[in-house]
């Protein structure tokens, strides 16, 4: 649970680093526009904004790939049957205590 939270916290801050980037990005082309200034003042920074942006999108890719590879060393070590989230998943069941029967949760 404490690698889950962690990855969970991981991948809001990077959203959020997103957000705000982009939001920032809007606003340079805004302010541009409502000042009635060319393209070419402040290009260079719009360009650095834009590589921060990108940057920002692989590292979302890179965390997302991050979650998949730790969703394979679940199963690997037994937790098959856990499902780690925010949206409040089952619980993990002791390979002692499985059987075949199927069972019906109400979901919330």
């Amino acid at each position: 649970m404490k690698v889950a939270d962690s990855l969970f916290s991981l991948e809001k801050a990077i959203d959020e680093a997103l957000t705000r980037a982009a939001e920032f990005h809007g606003t340079l082309i805004s302010a541009r526009t409502d000042a009635k200034l060319s393209a070419l003042v402040a290009h260079e920074a719009f360009e650095t904004a834009a590589s921060a942006f990108a940057s920002l999108a692989r590292a979302r890719c890179d965390v997302v790939e991050t979650h998949n590879r730790l969703s394979e060393a679940k199963d690997q070590i037994g937790l098959r049957t856990v499902a780690i989230g925010d949206l409040g998943k089952p619980n993990a069941v002791p390979p002692a205590a499985k059987t075949d029967a199927r069972h019906l949760q109400v979901v919330a």
